[in-house]
């Protein structure tokens, strides 16, 4: 029997490689429903190849797939618009597994939607944890859902821990015989660069990460280390872990994914070469295993590994993530909101690279912190903390 698969962002690498994971695997899965914000013809084609039952596209998108799947012979797919559509698919009794893989805040309703109906919920998108937090490991709970960590290394260390960690007493301490988690970070591609030179580094040049395929947004994420600060907050969600017992450890070669360390002095750790879909592959199929098309680690060929500690002046968006998470409350949504606009000013060529944590820090300064009472709460702090950025790149950087 196969089960029915909603990839929420199915033009973006995850979604791609979740396709590679569905093509393999052809007797276990089935794709139901396929969202996309703006690559239309490329979800035009997905739909012609993969006949889903639902495309979700914005409303301004609508009349353009249409006439793409026309063109294309395609005349059965329902077709919903908005984030409404994304919830309705995210909800449907028709849908096993849903891979959350919306880039930025905008995922956050829709993997809410989808944990609240019970479903098992592939979580690639951090920023909707980042910013929902202890709201929707409660829903995972509440609602018996199985929430599952696509990032590599969220998943090396539900890999590394011990079995039904998730099921543990929350209280921010270790359990289990574990003492601490080492997360591990690329460094990104101006790891060795000079704080001067980062002053000049391009859109371009930081888009091009040395090891893995990504979208511009992660990657410059990956660039400034703000994805190792989102990833440590999301660490402590998943995990139920204060944020001292995170351990952010460089290693250069992305071969190891991240460790667990434990009070008898073993360190636990989940190797690999660098590709999503073997993260994919064990969310989808945990507890079983999937072959996939990834090759197993040549230890020969990877015969050096290096590690060091990050360098928080000269990345000093670390800082302000594990401060945030520090704060608590509505600390962390203040600090997802502001990135998500100053990474797109920098896009936009507006601001300089330099500026990116520049633009965070100010508005974790000028934006009063309070309790994440709800969704509601945590929403309408989202959309304070982007205008209080977007008048600060105005200010600043034209």
């Amino acid at each position: 029997m196969t089960q029915s698969v909603c990839i929420f962002g199915v033009t973006g690498s995850i979604g791609q490689s979740t396709l590679k994971i569905l093509d393999r695997h052809p007797d276990k899965y089935t794709l139901y429903a396929a969202t996309a914000h703006s690559r239309i013809k490329e979800l035009a084609q997905i739909c012609k190849q993969y006949q889903p039952k639902i495309a979700v596209v914005p409303e301004s998108k609508v009349d353009e797939l249409r006439a793409d799947l026309l063109a294309l012979g395609v005349f059965d797919i329902e077709i919903l618009a908005g984030e409404q559509g994304l919830i309705a698919v995210a909800e449907s009794s028709q849908v096993d597994i849903v891979m959350a893989a919306i880039v930025g805040a905008a995922g956050l309703l829709p993997t809410l939607a989808a944990i609240e109906t019970g479903k098992r919920v592939l979580l690639a998108n951090k920023e909707a944890l980042v910013m929902s937090g202890e709201i929707m490991m409660q829903a995972a709970r509440d609602h018996n859902s199985l929430l599952l960590p696509v990032d590599s290394e969220h998943n090396a260390i539900f890999q590394s821990l011990p079995q039904n960690y998730l099921n543990i007493e929350r209280n921010g301490q270790p359990q289990l015989g574990v003492s601490q988690i080492l997360l591990t970070a690329s460094g990104g591609p101006f790891l060795n660069h000079t704080r001067d030179q980062l002053h000049t580094v391009t859109p371009q040049q930081a888009c091009k990460h040395p090891n893995w395929s990504m979208g511009q947004k992660i990657s410059v994420d990956s660039a400034t280390l703000m994805n190792k600060g989102l990833e440590l907050i999301e660490a402590c969600h998943l995990f139920s872990i204060s944020e001292h017992f995170v351990t952010v450890v460089i290693h250069p070669q992305s071969i190891i994914h991240s460790m667990v360390q434990y009070i008898d002095g073993s360190t636990l750790a989940q190797m690999g070469n660098p590709d999503m879909c073997t993260p994919i592959a064990h969310a989808l199929a945990w507890p079983a295993r999937l072959d996939t098309h990834v090759p197993a680690l040549d230890l020969f060929t990877h015969s050096h590994l290096n590690f060091q500690q990050p360098d928080n002046e000269k990345f000093p968006a670390l800082n302000l993530a594990r401060q945030a998470m520090r704060d608590g409350g509505l600390a962390p949504t203040i600090l997802n909101a502001a990135n998500e606009i100053a990474v797109a000013a920098f896009l936009d060529l507006k601001i300089k690279f330099t500026m990116i944590p520049e633009v965070v820090e100010h508005s974790l300064n000028h934006v009063q912190n309070g309790a994440a009472h709800s969704i509601e709460t945590i929403l309408d702090m989202d959309r304070l903390a982007r205008d209080v950025a977007h008048q600060y790149v105005a200010k600043t950087g034209g």
